[in-house]
């Protein structure tokens, strides 16, 4: 009994993991006359997947307001590929002169500043008294450039508290340069 018992409970961690999708694709196989209703056990295996459920739900529906905003706009970037290719933990888009007309959640998440506060308001409010001239100067010539780069800036939250933040900054573009979007990252 005790290796059927630890069976049923071995599937009932394998079952929490699947998607809604997986498990429709075996669930025939599953005898469930056999099967015992219990407490989950194993909680904190459950409660990482769905967190990570949760987690790249968000990440979904970011991407699709981000997509909703290239139809808008008539971005030719290919943004499936864009944010395959970058990790984060904000976005933030911007207009030509570097207003912000978008930011997700993880960036009030790591900034502190809501959305409300950010909109309409150049990435500079994130500056202080770490932030180097040069970094500035640095992002202002590579956005001149109009292509995407990568770099490194101290920002400070709406706390005060400085942090170092990796920013890729990609140009969108239809006939010509119309935003920006940059994938911001909290880093050590």
């Amino acid at each position: 009994m005790k290796h059927n018992l630890y069976n049923m409970r071995c599937l009932d961690i394998f079952l929490s993991g699947l998607s809604q999708e997986e498990y429709n694709k075996i669930k025939h196989q599953i005898d469930s006359s056999k099967l015992r209703r219990g407490p989950l056990l194993s909680w904190d295996i459950f409660m990482e997947n769905y967190h990570k459920r949760i987690t790249e739900a968000k990440k979904n529906v970011e991407i699709q307001k981000v997509i909703y905003l290239a139809k808008k706009f008539r971005w030719s970037n290919d943004l499936n590929i864009v944010f395959k290719e970058n990790d984060y933990d904000a976005i933030v888009i911007t207009d030509l002169s570097q207003r912000i007309i978008w930011i997700n959640d993880g960036f009030t998440k790591m900034t502190g500043y809501s959305k409300k506060f950010a909109m309409n308001k150049t990435p500079g409010f994130l500056h202080g008294e770490k932030t180097s001239i040069e970094s500035k100067k640095r992002f202002k010539e590579k956005i001149i450039q109009d292509r995407p780069f990568q770099d490194r800036i101290v920002n400070y939250k709406k706390n005060k508290t400085p942090y170092n933040c990796e920013i890729k900054i990609i140009p969108l573009f239809n006939d010509q340069t119309t935003h920006y979007i940059a994938f911001e990252k909290e880093v050590i």
